[in-house]
């Protein structure tokens, strides 16, 4: 068996979606995983079957103490993939005994065995981690087996645990007809703004009276906000993120805003549309061929917009699957 590659992941759900062609990369390879990072990463990403997996939040000197207490003793030969670009999780691994690979930034030089230039030019975030990731192999002497650009799908693997949780929730709890996904939080500011939509319980309103239910189902500590985001909506109980990556595939349509459920239900390629108003759509819009995305070009696309294309895209939904259902 091959020496596993020790994995810090990002620290959020969207880019730990979108590092995924990084981490198949590793894994097409033949490299074991050991996955560190934030605990709710454990279940999203179960179905890459990691040899191990290691939560990490947190302090410093927890986290370093935490990865030697829980790798291999053999740290001589255990070799890392650092994709966060801070400083702290480089020292992390250099503290832990683990030679990483990462990009170079302020300081981090010092601390990586690889230290990997930044691409000139802007990329996407899911071709930057996949172009670490290629960086990596490079340096083990196994890029060959790596395409050089990643493919159009993130491709989750969703393990039979997930597929069961998200099916029995909707057998228990779920509106008992065909429904719409929306996801009206988004955590955080993004240079001082608010990074969500502020329509969604007029557009929950429009769709229910088109006939579709309209559900979301938000972690515990935003169902407040996702409450007073659109209060005509039905609230599912959580789930944990590959549950809720399986529940996306069972909806007609995802609407949410740039945040971790765009991630999640294109890492799980349900059909969804993404709302953009303060990030930008060239590093983050959804990587999958069943996403669709809305710009303004000075912020936020407007509500007659917005209704318009989920129309249009429900729709098409519904065409598709009465075509499937004729066969």
């Amino acid at each position: 068996m091959s020496i596993p590659v020790c994995v810090r992941l990002p620290n959020w759900v969207g880019d730990a979606c979108m590092s995924l062609p990084a981490l198949h990369a590793l894994r097409s390879a033949g490299l074991p995983l050991i996955l560190a990072g934030r605990p709710w990463a454990r279940d999203l990403l179960a179905g890459l079957n990691p040899v191990q997996f290691i939560a990490i939040e947190g302090p410093l000197r927890r986290d370093i103490a935490t990865l030697r207490s829980e790798l291999p003793r053999d740290g001589a030969a255990l070799r890392g993939l650092c994709f966060p670009d801070s400083l702290s999780s480089a020292l992390v691994f250099r503290l832990a005994g683990v030679r990483a690979c990462g990009y170079r930034d302020d300081g981090r030089s010092l601390l990586l065995t690889w230290p990997i230039a930044k691409p000139k030019g802007p990329l996407h975030a899911v071709q930057a981690y996949y172009r670490l990731g290629r960086a990596f192999l490079q340096r083990m002497g196994l890029a060959s087996s790596a395409p050089e650009q990643p493919g159009p799908d993130l491709r989750l693997p969703l393990t039979s645990g997930h597929v069961h949780t998200a099916q029995t929730l909707l057998a228990h709890s779920g509106p008992g007809r065909p429904f719409v996904l929306i996801s009206p939080t988004a955590t955080g500011l993004h240079h001082g703004k608010v990074k969500a939509w502020q329509h969604y319980e007029a557009l929950t309103r429009a769709l229910q009276a088109d006939g579709w239910a309209v559900v979301m189902c938000p972690p515990p500590h935003e169902v407040d906000i996702a409450r007073a985001a659109a209060p005509s909506a039905q609230v599912l109980p959580p789930l944990p993120l590959g549950a809720f990556a399986a529940l996306t595939r069972h909806a007609a349509l995802v609407i949410c805003n740039d945040s971790g459920t765009s991630h999640v239900a294109a890492a799980a390629q349900a059909r969804q549309l993404t709302l953009f108003g303060v990030t930008h759509p060239a590093r983050t819009a959804p990587w999958s061929r069943a996403a669709a995305w809305l710009a303004g070009q000075e912020g936020w696309p407007d509500y007659d917009e917005v209704l318009a294309r989920a129309r249009e895209l429900l729709a098409s939904t519904a065409l598709q699957d009465a075509n499937v259902n004729r066969v």
